[in-house]
């Protein structure tokens, strides 16, 4: 049984304030686009996780192995699973490739153990992987506030073509967080809103749709905010730094300018490119 894992990107994304829990209340929207891990699964007698990516654990750290735990224990399960991750998103790439990866191992995990689980339930048992996981429990795009697992789902048909870059530094979560200078900030429209108005409107977006992540990543690693200036001279009309980075993404209306774009800049960096209206397999 092989399931795949999406990537996502985020468009826009405001961190609005730390929470007493140490988290931090965000907003922002989770959109896919085609670039996808793939995880097969093979009856076992234990949990086992083998992986194409000498960088990825594949012992406890990983978020496949806890999701796997978490299922057998909560639902008293007596046999394993292998499980073959062949990983193609990058990683500390702001991309959301292990949110998925966990995701995609208790969906598949249901369904090859042939489990009931409610939805409440797997929301639960999401959020405690982590904060972005919840939203690849389900397909669509989702406009996410609290900690980013509070989850409004709806239809996101974006018209352009989607380049995303990753430029091979990986940026810690972590790390942005703790080095990020919050500001009190009043907005006077949500994310989505801004997005329902003026999808159709690159100028608009560029102006209003923030990612709150972008000048501190831009400041400190000179090698992203090259990579992004390298995407304003290729010709796209929008361009932001997805989730904490490293990846930058751009929309190009035309076609022949995204393939240009994603041909010289694939030459230096892992490079892929999503077409208009693409909507996954789920």
């Amino acid at each position: 049984m092989t399931v795949r894992a999406y990537a996502k990107i985020n468009l826009g994304l405001r961190i609005h304030n730390q929470r007493e829990d140490g988290f931090h209340n965000i907003e922002t929207i989770f959109h896919r686009i085609n670039l996808f891990d793939e995880l097969l699964f093979a009856p076992a007698p234990i949990i086992t996780l083998t992986c194409n990516h000498l960088d990825v654990p594949t012992d406890n750290r990983n978020l496949c192995i806890k999701a796997a735990h978490l299922l057998q224990q909560k639902y008293t399960v007596n046999h394993g699973v292998k499980i073959n991750l062949t990983k193609d998103i990058p990683i500390g790439a702001g991309l959301g490739g292990g949110s998925s990866d966990a995701a995609s191992t208790l969906r598949g995990l249901t369904k090859f153990w042939n489990l009931s689980v409610p939805d409440n339930e797997f929301h639960g048992l999401a959020l405690q992987l982590g904060s972005d996981v919840p939203y690849f429990l389900q397909s669509g795009s989702a406009y996410a506030t609290s900690r980013g697992e509070v989850l409004e789902y709806f239809a996101l048909n974006i018209p352009y073509w989607i380049v995303v870059v990753y430029p091979s530094i990986p940026v810690s979560t972590a790390w942005a967080y703790s080095n990020l200078k919050l500001t009190d900030h009043k907005y006077l429209s949500t994310l989505r809103d801004i997005v329902r108005k003026h999808l159709n409107e690159p100028k608009v977006l560029a102006q209003f749709l923030r990612n709150d992540f972008e000048s501190l990543v831009l400041q400190t690693h000179e090698p992203v905010a090259r990579l992004r200036r390298s995407f304003v001279s290729s010709g796209a009309e929008f361009v932001q730094l997805s989730g904490s980075g490293s990846a930058i993404y751009g929309f190009f209306s035309e076609e022949r300018r995204a393939k240009d774009a994603a041909q010289i800049l694939e030459q230096d960096y892992p490079t892929c490119i999503t077409q208009p209206h693409f909507q996954p397999e789920f």
